[in-house]
């Protein structure tokens, strides 16, 4: 049996004036889903535990079959392990972002208006970290580059107290709003404030200002935690596998959990990523003998930060066309039983231009249980809604996928 997960990341929503009363899910054209969830089962799952923040950490843990109250120690920590950063135990990951802030005057009167700078490149992102390294680093606070406008901070014999803003999670707000509150945070604010001066007249960020782009003109802080222990994936379900993502929290997960993590070249974790190649690894992976393959997509949830509607259905729809499909026509050309499960981790409401901790759909196929075909069973919220089965959590879900 081979086991494929697809995840639009974001991909849930509500129910928007703009598309008829219908959500994203709903309008988008996708056929294939559509398919497997026509001959297979759709319900409902809650990918977050309520008292948790609904961010991707907790959302794709839960997936991907752990609680996330017992497993999860922060985002920054699982993004760190990508990035290949070996970390004790005693220190603290910080995610930094560097973002595009907006306004005249003090630094704590200005507007967040980009949480991801444009989805700025690597390349660039890269010289911007470099720099703030070389003001910033001490003895006991070092900086590393990520990918895009994503990247880590690692402080020695840290604290994780601390209370700490997602920036896409106030996007349109005052920055004074929003920034570290604690016992000791101060010294956070202040790093903040000083990386604002180290980038605003950045060359790299000149040069985006003079092609009309969002430059990444401060840093900001955020999703602490220390080194993160996931028992192994292969001892909870006895299956090899490997993550295919753009995203450093999903690379992070997979190198945690003893899974391969696949790079594909030219995957941005936006809307306009290399969905060929994405494909490509996935089929490889089963090829080489890969039992389970966790596919991750960025698209959807950026385009739900951005309130972009159009984009959020285009991204669907490419998903579905170009990953989607040819994995299921592979899988079903190998001869070899396998289920698909699609599910997103988290919805990222176009309302609110962040994540909510709404439950999401899921459609779950098997080529050895394939059901009467029914076209009221489709991949979106209504369709989950009415199917009556439901799973409070996440990981029981993965229970169900991988061994029940």
């Amino acid at each position: 049996m081979k086991y494929f997960v697809l995840v639009p990341d974001g991909a849930g929503d509500e129910k928007l004036e703009e598309l008829g009363g219908k959500t994203p899910l709903e309008v988008a054209n996708m056929p294939c889903a559509d398919a497997l969830a026509a001959e297979g089962e759709v319900g409902m799952v809650r990918t977050v535990p309520e008292g948790i923040a609904p961010g991707s950490d907790a959302a794709n843990l839960s997936v991907m079959g752990y609680d996330p109250a017992i497993y999860l120690t922060g985002r920054s920590p699982l993004e760190a392990a990508s990035i290949g950063i070996d970390m004790d135990d005693t220190d603290v990951a910080f995610r930094t972002n560097i973002i595009t802030i907006e306004g005249d005057g003090a630094y704590e009167d200005m507007t967040i208006v980009d949480h991801s700078a444009g989805d700025i490149t690597t390349a660039e992102a890269q010289q911007l970290i470099e720099a703030l390294a070389a003001e910033l680093s001490t003895e006991d606070i070092k900086f590393y580059p990520g990918v895009s406008y994503r990247h880590c901070m690692i402080m020695k014999n840290g604290r994780t107290d601390y209370e700490l803003t997602p920036p896409h999670d106030v996007l349109g707000q005052r920055v004074g709003d929003h920034l570290p509150k604690g016992e000791g945070a101060e010294f956070i604010t202040d790093m903040m404030k000083k990386s604002y001066e180290i980038l605003k007249d950045h060359p790299v960020n000149l040069e985006r200002i003079k092609k009309g782009l969002n430059p990444a003109n401060t840093a900001w802080i955020w999703g602490q935690g220390k080194k993160p222990a996931l028992s192994a994936f292969k001892e909870k379900y006895g299956l090899s596998g490997a993550a295919i993502s753009a995203v450093d929290l999903i690379k992070g997960i997979a190198i945690c959990a003893g899974l391969d993590s696949i790079d594909v070249e030219g995957a941005t974790g936006t809307l306009h990523t290399n969905y060929d190649g994405k494909k490509d690894a996935a089929i490889k992976a089963f090829e080489e003998g890969k039992d389970f393959v966790y596919m991750h997509l960025e698209g959807p949830d950026e385009c739900g930060h951005q309130a972009d509607i159009d984009g959020k259905i285009e991204a669907l729809e490419k998903i579905d066309e170009l990953v989607l499909k040819p994995v299921v026509e592979y899988l079903k050309e190998s001869g070899e039983d396998f289920k698909v499960l699609i599910v997103p981790d988290h919805r990222t409401p176009i309302c609110i231009r962040t994540h909510s901790s709404t439950p999401v759909p899921y459609v779950i196929y098997r080529s050895d249980d394939v059901k009467e075909q029914d076209s009221s069973r489709g991949f979106n919220e209504t369709a989950g809604e009415a199917s009556g089965r439901f799973f409070e959590q996440g990981y029981e879900m993965a229970d169900y996928f991988f061994a029940g």
